[in-house]
């Protein structure tokens, strides 16, 4: 019994001097190291000239979660900042100031995890730190719930916080801002884009806002302490400044009245029924998400977590005394410009126009010509005249105009169409391809116009229901493609005028679309290929006068041809004494032409080129000097159309070949040598030289040195994707 007794006795002596052991080395491991920093709250106690500072953290209900473990930086306002504040507010002191506002300066100015200077404007990327890249950083302020009026119903709100989404887990904490040297040195700005914002402040190369940092890297066990000189409140963000502000009403009625919904959500209901007791539903806000981006999102794009350091969105707001006559005179035209017809616009237009205000980066005042806006065009405000307030928000920044960004889809020749809807499917049409294009104000367009009357006519319409260009009468040219058949309708209705070529329409001419397609103008009347068939001419009723060319109103439009070239070079053929006669008779006894169809041999359906038709005398010139197979006759030699010999067979074919040029060719200088049809021995395709003059002339010169005239009577005419010119000599293919 004393032996179990004993060894009892040994076995828990060693085990409580093993404990003992153990426990020495535990604590030796996780004691507090020495000369590590006290938390924040007693950092702040220490340094002595923070008392305010800390009265304002025990009112705020901070003072745990700033004695203990975390991660923070704290902006920390100094005795000398809350006494000037009180002063500024009329406070009387520390007792003046209740929780609610404690609260809001203390989570203002408690930045999320810990960085000294040397990071502070460095960016915490997914794949690690970028340099001087950041400018902001989240903080622990965040507004949860709201309210709104929608139907006459006073409901409750939550912001969303994605644009044009909710993430049920994000407080949609609030920005704040700074601006170091390293930062402002990489993204080219200086003092003066801090000084547009804060004249009254003294940019240090270390600012939170319109502050100074006085002391900085003040260490703590659970994060970094900077002393600033100012007390910083919770900005509002852009939404709610622009709503505070009556002088932007008008503009922000845009954004309430039609890009704003309101969905029941789960997550914020249980939140809110919780925190209040209250059985209450919560909508989140949601504005359009065409937007660039939403006015009440405090994130950024979220596409990285942290990527709300180095970017934030940029609003100009045009004041109401701009806004309204603008909005009536160019958005409302044909809305017999009356504001009560906002409603019906397409939804379009106003994201069109919400977001040629709307930037998805910071616009520092200095880089206004180089910043794009959503829409991609530069901010056209002159900073020194044109801006009336400037704020610096949490989401981003805002700029108040006395101006309205004049938008490309609003002042080119693109908004002629955009903003009738007489021309909704015009626009259509354009939105396809042509779009950029023509809203490109650094490049010249003449457009003609195409109600939506007259496409209809035509036999078209869109199908939305099936999303599609639908044939409505079966038969008609095109009803096969009706896609197809409009796109190049639409692509003859648009000609680049670089010099203006259209400006005067009193002369004739001929001018190729940016489809390719030729049309010629005559007196004020446009007409094409397919006009000709029906012999008609569409007559110029109206003109606009855009930044980037002209609109034409016209009563018709311009049609392409169901004719082919060769049916059309034989009706111009059809009289002996026609200048095309005698070309056209070697054609259609060749083996090149179909008489039932009018094809020929390498022109097929979509080519474009250029028929040159050497005259009679040429023709004949060309006979007797063995260029074309004749037979002699009393006179002379005369054409033989119908040889049998195959030298002279494959000599005609060879000739044709060579007067078909596979570019349109017109006095416009564009084209300087053309391939032909025509492939010698050696498979080298033929080409001929092609000589503008400046008078508008024409000529064509072969390899031997022949140059052929253009007979400006019997020329351009129009075919199908072709123009024939007549001309006062052949050209010689080179064997």
């Amino acid at each position: 019994m004393r032996r179990s007794l004993l060894f009892c006795y040994v076995l828990i002596s060693s085990c409580v001097l093993l404990v003992n052991c153990r426990k020495k080395e535990w604590d030796k491991f996780y004691s507090r190291p020495e000369g590590l920093e006290p938390p924040i709250y007693q950092v702040l106690k220490s340094k002595g000239n923070f008392n305010l500072l800390l009265a304002c953290i025990d009112k705020a209900g901070y003072k745990d979660i700033l004695s203990n473990a975390g991660y923070w930086t704290l902006f920390a306002p100094t005795d000398e900042a809350f006494n000037k504040y009180f002063k500024e507010n009329s406070l009387s002191g520390i007792d003046a100031l209740d929780s609610v506002k404690a609260q809001r300066i203390i989570r203002y100015c408690l930045v999320y995890n810990s960085f000294n200077t040397d990071r502070l404007d460095d960016y915490q990327s997914t794949t690690g730190w970028v340099t001087d890249k950041a400018y902001r950083r989240r903080t622990a302020y965040y507004d949860l719930f709201d309210t709104a009026t929608v139907g006459g119903q006073l409901i409750h709100t939550i912001a969303s916080n994605r644009n044009g989404g909710y993430v049920s887990s994000d407080n949609n904490n609030k920005y704040i801002s700074y601006f170091t040297n390293p930062f402002f040195t990489d993204s080219k700005i200086t003092a003066a884009d801090y000084n547009y914002f804060y004249p009254n402040s003294s940019f240090t190369g270390l600012n939170i806002l319109d502050a100074s940092i006085t002391e900085s890297n003040i260490a703590a066990e659970n994060g970094n302490i900077h002393a600033i000189d100012k007390v910083l409140s919770p900005l509002q963000n852009i939404e709610k400044y622009l709503a505070s502000k009556p002088e932007y009403s008008l503009f922000n009625s845009l954004f309430q009245q039609f890009m704003v919904t309101y969905t029941e959500n789960a997550d914020a209901t249980t939140k809110y029924q919780i925190l209040n007791n209250s059985s209450d539903k919560v909508y989140v806000k949601f504005y359009n998400s065409g937007l660039g981006f939403s006015l009440n999102n405090e994130n950024y794009f979220k596409q990285q977590d942290n990527d709300g350091q180095m970017n934030g969105y940029t609003i100009f707001a045009p004041t109401n005394d701009v806004l309204e006559p603008y909005l009536k005179k160019v958005v409302l035209e044909h809305y017999n410009n009356d504001l009560n017809n906002l409603s019906k616009l397409p939804i379009q237009s106003l994201i069109d126009f919400l977001n040629a205000h709307l930037w998805q980066t910071p616009v520092w005042p200095t880089k206004f010509a180089t910043s794009g806006n959503f829409l991609g065009e530069e901010a056209r405000f002159n900073a020194g005249t044109d801006i009336v307030d400037k704020k610096i928000l949490s989401n981003g920044f805002f700029y108040g105009a006395h101006k309205v960004q004049e938008s490309n889809l609003f002042s080119t020749v693109y908004a002629r169409p955009y903003l009738d809807p007489q021309y909704s499917l015009m626009t259509r049409l354009l939105n396809q391809e042509l779009k950029s294009t023509i809203t490109n104000p650094n490049f010249k367009y003449t457009i003609l116009m195409m109600t939506d009357d007259k496409i209809r006519a035509l036999g078209f319409d869109w199908d939305g229901n099936r999303s599609s260009w639908v044939n409505t009468i079966p038969g008609v040219l095109g009803a096969s493609d009706p896609k197809g058949t409009l796109n190049r309708l639409i692509n003859m209705c648009v000609v680049a005028t670089p010099n203006n070529e259209l400006g005067n329409l009193s002369g004739q001419g001929i001018i190729a679309t940016v489809g390719g397609e030729l049309i010629k103008y005559d007196n004020g009347q446009f007409y094409a290929a397919g006009n000709i068939d029906n012999n008609s001419r569409v007559t110029v009723t109206d003109t606009k006068l855009m930044k980037n060319g002209i609109a034409y109103y016209t009563d018709g439009l311009p049609l392409f041809s169901a004719i082919t070239p060769g049916k059309r070079l034989e009706a111009l053929a059809a009289l002996p004494n026609s200048p095309y006669y005698h070309f056209f008779q070697y054609l259609k006894n060749s083996k090149l032409y179909t008489a039932t169809t009018g094809a020929i041999t390498g022109v097929p359906l979509g080519f474009f080129g250029t028929f040159l038709i050497p005259d009679s005398n040429a023709i004949k010139t060309a006979v007797t000097n063995g260029l074309l197979p004749g037979t002699v006759s009393g006179t002379g030699k005369v054409p033989n159309y119908t040889p049998t010999a195959g030298n002279e067979i494959e000599q005609v074919e060879s000739f044709l070949k060579f007067h078909i040029l596979q570019q349109t060719v017109i006095a416009d200088g564009k084209v300087q040598d053309s391939k032909t049809n025509f492939t010698n021995l050696s498979d080298q395709t033929g080409v001929i030289n092609v000589i503008s003059s400046a008078g508008g002339g024409l000529a064509f010169k072969d390899s031997f040195g022949n140059v052929a005239s253009l007979d400006p009577v019997n020329s351009n005419v129009l075919a199908d994707r072709i123009v024939i010119h007549s001309i006062n000599m052949c050209l010689q293919p080179n064997k």
